[in-house]
């Protein structure tokens, strides 16, 4: 069969991807290790992150894109239950790829809000703790340290199962994509090569100027709450 390669993931993209993978693991060593003053500043650091991926979901390279990715728990079901075409390899997100993806985007937020209005009872406390009741103070602390951390540990931990599966078993090339952001994608004979992600100077340029501008955002809500 023909197959075309294809500029699935932007440079933007896969910075954030790899970015928030590392920030993530630093966010719980520092926490299980009590290393707190990094642990804020990791948590600043991923909700400028965050934020730059939301922004990108609507104006970044084609697949990329929220739209091309919408959620759906019944596309999902007939994907893992093998009664759909999404089983084969297309470009982007799969039905449950673009589910999981939702998921750790909403946990990370939840993790992240929760944080900024933490109070360790000590010598530390989250820039917008002051601003809020205390009892939300004492609930969003509660979630932080408990449900809200094992489910960051438990997403991640089978995102990377789900990548080992795909690799492993399936045979997937995932991860070389993540990594160069090319894929070669099987096309039909007289059918053109799926849409490419735009990745030239102009839309990097558009990236950074996006990431500065959820940095600066980030470091006025750190001020803020000083």
């Amino acid at each position: 069969m023909p197959a075309s390669t294809v500029r699935i993931w932007d440079l933007p993209t896969r910075l954030f991807h790899w970015s928030l993978a590392a920030a993530i693991v630093g966010l719980v060593a520092t926490a299980k290790t009590g290393a707190m003053v990094w642990h804020f500043r990791l948590g600043y650091c991923v909700l400028a992150l965050l934020a730059f991926r939301l922004v990108w979901g609507v104006v970044g390279g084609h697949w990329s894109r929220f739209a091309q990715f919408p959620p759906s728990p019944a596309r999902a079901w007939r994907y893992l239950t093998g009664r759909t075409g999404d089983t084969a390899a297309l470009p982007g997100h799969n039905a449950l790829g673009a589910l999981s993806v939702y998921a750790m985007l909403l946990v990370f937020v939840a993790q992240v809000a929760t944080g900024l209005v933490s109070d360790d009872a000590i010598s530390l406390s989250g820039p917008l703790a002051r601003f809020v009741p205390g009892m939300v103070v004492d609930e969003g602390t509660s979630y932080h340290r408990s449900w809200g951390q094992w489910l960051v540990i438990g997403l991640s931990a089978l995102h990377v199962a789900a990548v080992l599966f795909y690799v492993g078993v399936r045979k997937r090339r995932i991860v070389g994509p993540m990594v160069h952001g090319d894929a070669v994608v099987p096309t039909a004979a007289g059918v053109a090569a799926p849409t490419g992600s735009r990745d030239d100077s102009r839309s990097r340029m558009v990236a950074l100027l996006v990431l500065l501008l959820c940095a600066a955002a980030t470091a006025a809500l750190v001020q803020l709450g000083s």
